[in-house]
């Protein structure tokens, strides 16, 4: 119900300022996050690998990510499909082939697409890390279902996502610590900078934007002042009629 429903607080990520971009390095631990820990019931079907080239990887870093995974093409010649390493141009793979197969997995519940998941909850990323890192044990005389987990944050409490992630749930290539609290800002950045590609750009023009008008508004201030003078500085008078 809605009496044990939380709202997430706010947390000071170093992206929120009005010019702060997204942390990079941290949109390439949270892809490893996303791929070690979410991707086994997770789909991200919008995003590419070539979409992390030059945000959180090489070009070359990006293409061996590819050529991991096996992926169904085709088909050929003769008509048959085959299996192939996957490209730069292919999409994240998906963990089911259809939301059937994805809710038999899952006791029934529906792991949603993750590629815009930031900005399609209300609250965004401090939604999401509350989420993840906010399971606990239900209040007195709360049950659930079996295969349900109690969640303050989620709507209905009733979660089908065991808790995702945890302490050392993975190791960082760059040897940051990975602490929970870690991990899930980390998968945060991650899925942020994936439902807002344009983030980092968007800020920069608005910085160009105000840099350019700080110039150009008291220049064009200036040449008004300069050309109405004559008009307001003019004295109009009357003569009365003889």
């Amino acid at each position: 119900g809605h009496e044990l429903e939380l709202h997430p607080p706010s947390y000071p990520w170093s992206h929120s300022g009005l010019l702060s971009s997204l942390d990079h390095g941290s949109i390439r631990r949270g892809y490893l996050v996303y791929k070690q820990v979410c991707a086994a019931c997770h789909s991200m079907e919008y995003l590419a690998f070539r979409n992390l080239v030059g945000v959180s990887h090489t070009e070359a870093e990006a293409k061996a990510l590819a050529e991991e995974f096996e992926v169904l093409d085709g088909p050929d010649e003769s008509g048959e499909m085959f299996t192939r390493p996957g490209k730069l141009s292919d999409h994240f793979p998906k963990p089911y082939s259809n939301t059937e197969a994805a809710r038999a997995a899952n006791n029934g519940a529906l792991p949603p697409d993750l590629s815009y998941i930031v900005n399609a909850r209300h609250g965004g990323e401090d939604y999401i890390f509350s989420l993840l890192t906010g399971y606990c044990d239900p209040p007195a005389g709360v049950t659930l279902r079996e295969e349900l987990h109690f969640n303050p944050y989620f709507a209905g409490q009733a979660i089908g996502m065991a808790p995702p992630i945890y302490n050392e749930v993975l190791e960082y290539e760059d040897g940051t610590p990975a602490t929970m609290s870690q991990v899930a800002k980390d998968v945060c950045t991650f899925l942020k900078w994936a439902s807002e590609p344009e983030h980092d750009h968007r800020k920069l023009m608005g910085l160009k934007v105000l840099l350019i008008s700080s110039i150009l508004i008291p220049v064009f201030y200036y040449m008004k002042r300069h050309r109405w003078s004559v008009l307001k500085s003019r004295k109009i008078a009357y003569r009365p009629p003889k």
